[in-house]
């Protein structure tokens, strides 16, 4: 095995044992990124030269003989909307092409911070606004499991170089899925956090009150690695949880004897394919099979989950997108007759069709007139969305579902039918709306070996129990074990 298809754990001891070098390791990476990212498509920028001598002062922090965090030494991508001090964040849009933060994110500096190694940024949909790679102003990113499929949004990117073995890990966000269901397509292990766990310090805003940051890795063990480094209070973000956190790793344990598990009758319905069907159906016996008692139970309001997403989402990036003007940074028009020329024009120039779709939604929704008719409205379907989680976890201490209707499509296949690719976060978007935690964890393979994923949703600030849930899942079970063949 390459040292590029090692997990954390595995790398993190070979580090400290003197095995291996940061320096050897950083470079199996990147020459795996020459080797297959032109198929892949998973980077807007590798800083090849920023991350040796990263790695060589994390040799030299081991060769010290002090104690070093698990990360120290390991190779990280950082999803584009996320800032990096002096590397370019472009959030995947013509907008911010050139544009080079003065400031590290939150997470961004945590993972310095441990001594990981940053080595790129990764593809994603247009400021995190898709749901399959296919809205970034610069290529396409492509499954690894079949280059000819899409890898999933907006953290396409992230999943995809996860899975191809060219980051040992990597960092996603999450506004209604998109961590999730690029895990899910890829074969990875993704988690969308509690929201206020861990800082959106840093990140490119979408959508303030549903954005969340979260680990994509190889294994769940890597995923609980990732969140011990990157969660906790922060100053710098009002939203941010100021609570004790656990080690998360101690929630490794294979065991759900009496683990009380729900299923929400509403998800098995129409509109899923038999392939994930099945895939469920076998998680939920593999569950009882291994103690857990499952049962099936009605999830009310989910029906509605998707339109007031999109409502609240769109509300909130048609304010948060109003900062980007053409005057203080990113495009500006190259010719313009006044000041309302320069903005329009310099936001007709810099933003793609998708983004600006959701501009005019979430504009509209907030006029005069309309407000109280969908924005409102929408806000009181969220409490009534949370109201029924809250419920369900009166008696469940984990709800399991699937994270997508399908497997990975064809590029191409939806994205001249917005609706038809906004139907696909049907059993994610509630998440985030209710701002719970949920982890996705390889879960089968559909007929044509594409990725299924099992997706486990929390109670508020209960990762501990979700890791443990998707870690028993994944050490019963090979399917983590098949990986693509590029």
């Amino acid at each position: 095995m390459k040292l590029y298809e090692k997990t954390i754990h595995e790398l993190s001891s070979m580090l400290r044992a003197g095995e291996i070098t940061s320096v050897e390791l950083t470079q199996s990476v990147l020459d795996r990124i020459d080797e297959i990212d032109g198929k892949v498509g998973g980077y807007i920028t590798v800083v090849a030269e920023s991350a040796m001598e990263q790695a060589k002062a994390a040799d030299a922090k081991i060769a010290s003989g002090e104690e070093v965090a698990d990360l120290c030494g390991i190779p990280a991508s950082v999803k584009d909307n996320i800032c990096t001090k002096g590397i370019a964040t472009t959030c995947a849009s013509k907008m911010l092409e050139n544009f080079v933060p003065p400031y590290d994110a939150f997470v961004s500096d945590r993972i310095k911070q441990a001594g990981g190694v940053i080595i790129g940024k990764t593809n994603m949909d247009e400021f995190a606004m898709g749901a399959s790679n296919e809205t970034s102003y610069f290529k396409l990113a492509r499954n690894p499991y079949d280059l000819n499929k899409i890898p999933g949004g907006s953290s396409g990117g992230s999943a995809a170089v996860v899975a191809a073995d060219e980051a040992i890990f990597a960092l996603g966000s999450d506004t209604g899925g998109s961590i999730r269901q690029p895990a899910s397509f890829c074969s990875i292990v993704g988690l969308k956090p509690t929201y206020g766990l861990v800082s959106r310090y840093g990140l490119v805003a979408f959508a303030s009150s549903l954005d969340q940051i979260g680990p994509m890795t190889k294994d769940v063990t890597d995923c609980a690695i990732v969140l011990n480094a990157i969660a906790g209070h922060d100053s710098m973000d009002s939203t941010s949880a100021n609570i004790k956190l656990p080690d998360y790793k101690k929630a490794l344990v294979s065991d759900v004897k009496g683990l009380k598990i729900g299923v929400p009758t509403e998800y098995l319905g129409d509109g899923i394919s038999e392939d994930v069907k099945k895939a469920i159906l076998a998680a939920v016996k593999k569950y009882e099979e291994m103690g857990a008692t499952v049962e099936y139970f009605n999830l009310p309001m989910t029906d509605y989950a998707v339109s007031a997403y999109y409502i609240i989402s769109s509300a909130e990036a048609s304010s948060n997108l109003a900062r980007f003007d053409g005057i203080k940074y990113g495009h500006r028009a190259a010719s313009f007759e006044d000041l309302n020329d320069l903005y329009a024009a310099s936001r007709s120039e810099g933003f793609g069709s998708e983004v600006k779709r959701r501009i005019m939604l979430g504009t509209y929704v907030l006029s005069s007139g309309y407000y109280d008719a969908y924005y409102k409205k929408a806000q009181q379907v969220r409490t009534l969305i949370k109201n029924s989680f809250d419920r369900a976890f009166e008696k469940y201490d984990v709800i399991l579902s699937p994270t997508t209707t399908e497997t990975a499509f064809d590029i191409g296949g939806k994205i001249e039918d917005p609706v038809q690719m906004y139907l696909n976060d049907i059993y994610t978007v509630s998440v985030n709306i209710a701002g719970l935690p949920a982890i996705v964890v390889p879960g089968g393979f559909d007929k044509g070996g594409m990725p299924i994923g099992v997706q486990l949703i929390g109670k508020p600030f209960d990762e501990s129990t979700l890791i443990r849930s998707a870690y028993t899942f994944e050490q019963n079970t090979d399917f983590s074990k098949i990986r693509p063949n590029l």
